[in-house]
């Protein structure tokens, strides 16, 4: 079914990371600009992420012994500098997910660079090196953003959609490694009910809204793939929902021969089966050097 199979470490049957996008409230602050700060109840809605929701979802990876990354806006490095050294503090890797949730696609330009550049300074500060994966806020990335990452030393991007598998990305100035996400591993289209950003999703029972994802690992697995959700605190760490992944957790760790591994392992890992003579399907950007009709 997988046409560019990738030998995984130990001969695992498949590769697999649970991630975070800790966005908090900054959501509802890049929404509303101008009077997203009185919005108290979105507010408490993205706040419930890093104060209640991180806690749990950290001591449930401690618990398990597992390591995975987390994509924090530089805005929430600043306001929630406790959740990020919680993060750190249990061996994550944090990747660069804007400054403030910015859609890259509508700041192109100076303010993308000005942003990018702003998150990478908080970043410098509160971790004490350079990020070296990305994931685009609202999967939006663009060729300057790829730029971006790639003259800042980054190693990888988590926002296309490419692929079953991880993947390369050829550009003008360099290479970096894919981490392909998917609407279809993502919590925002069963969870997020949020009319303040235009999402009005119908929420679905935590059994509902997540057996599609159990769906989607069986066929990786079966495949000998690459599994990985694109969750988020203040939706998959409620109460009841995070119950079932941890349940999920428990029972594929003691059941299912899978690599779980942060990004960047798994992108050092292609890089040193490239490194060896492997050859991965590559992708050439940019994909079109005009608009198209």
């Amino acid at each position: 079914m997988i046409q560019n199979p990738i030998p995984w470490p130990g001969g695992a049957r498949c590769a697999c990371a649970i991630t975070f996008d800790m966005d908090a409230d900054s959501l509802i602050h890049v929404a509303k600009p101008k009077d997203g700060h009185k919005r108290l109840y979105p507010i408490s809605m993205g706040q419930y992420g890093p104060l209640v929701a991180m806690p749990r979802i950290l001591e449930t990876y401690a618990r398990l012994g597992r390591k995975q990354s987390f994509f924090v806006p530089g805005w929430c490095f600043e306001t929630y500098p406790k959740a990020v050294e919680a993060i750190l503090d249990g061996g994550h890797e944090i990747g660069h997910h804007g400054w403030i949730h910015e859609d890259p696609v509508a700041t192109e330009g100076d303010a993308q660079r000005a942003a990018f550049e702003r998150a990478m300074a908080s970043h410098r500060r509160l971790v004490g090196a350079r990020p070296r994966g990305y994931r685009a806020p609202v999967y939006n990335i663009t060729d300057q953003v790829l730029d971006l990452a790639l003259e800042n030393g980054f190693l990888y991007d988590s926002s296309l959609m490419g692929d079953d598998v991880p993947y390369a990305l050829q550009t003008p100035r360099g290479r970096l490694y894919e981490m392909p996400v998917h609407w279809g591993t993502d919590d925002w289209p069963p969870f997020a009910h949020y009319d303040e950003i235009g999402y009005m999703m119908p929420v679905r029972s935590p059994s509902a809204g997540l057996q599609g994802f159990w769906e989607e690992f069986e066929a990786q697995y079966q495949a000998g793939g690459f599994f990985m959700l694109i969750l988020h605190p203040f939706l998959t760490g409620r109460l009841a929902r995070w119950r079932a992944v941890e349940a999920w957790l428990e029972t594929t760790l003691d059941t299912r021969d899978v690599w779980f591994a942060r990004l960047e392992d798994i992108s050092e890992h292609l890089k040193n089966l490239e490194a060896g003579g492997c050859t991965l399907r590559t992708d050439t950007l940019p994909y079109y050097a005009a608009p198209q009709s």
